[in-house]
């Protein structure tokens, strides 16, 4: 039996038939240009046992589970961190696919920032994908500006997240 290489002539067609259907991310716009590459000319420090761990870069306005955000007090911080506020709505996503969780979310937040909550929080199960798309959901453009602060409700329970939303401006 001889191992097959490369594309038959009907899979060729096949896959330039599905190009033919998709389009550009920036009509009439080249992509934008990808980072530069890191500086290699100077190797990182060794580390010791003195040294720390730098936390990841994040882009800026970016929330991050369990980092302090910016402006917020540290009385408001600590109490949410350490769940002397009570979450006021829960949104259990189990059983959702990322599509319709993604919808579940939006709608969730809408309706417990209409509603004047401070504190919710969206248990996810300890699952990859809803784990992993949460945070990127909770800082996109649409939903931002309600939300002060993230942070799981236990350092052992990464299934979950407390979402700390900002007062209502009437």
């Amino acid at each position: 039996m001889t191992r097959k290489t490369g594309l038959s002539e009907e899979e060729l067609e096949l896959w330039a038939a599905y190009g033919r259907t998709l389009h550009r991310v920036f009509p009439g716009k080249a992509p934008p240009p990808p980072p530069p590459p890191a500086s290699l000319s100077a190797p990182p420090a060794p580390l010791t046992r003195e040294s720390k761990v730098a936390p990841m870069a994040t882009p800026a306005g970016w929330l991050g589970v369990n980092f302090a955000p910016p402006g917020l007090d540290k009385s408001t911080w600590a109490k949410f961190r350490t769940q002397r506020m009570r979450a006021e709505a829960r949104l259990d996503l189990h059983g959702h696919t990322a599509a319709q969780a993604h919808a579940e979310v939006l709608r969730f937040l809408d309706v417990a920032y209409a509603s004047g909550l401070r504190c919710v929080e969206i248990i996810t199960g300890n699952g990859d994908i809803l784990a992993r798309e949460l945070p990127h959901w909770l800082n996109h453009p649409q939903l931002r500006p309600f939300i002060l602060g993230l942070a799981h409700p236990h350092a052992r329970n990464n299934g979950a997240v407390r979402v700390l939303l900002r007062r209502r401006r009437h």
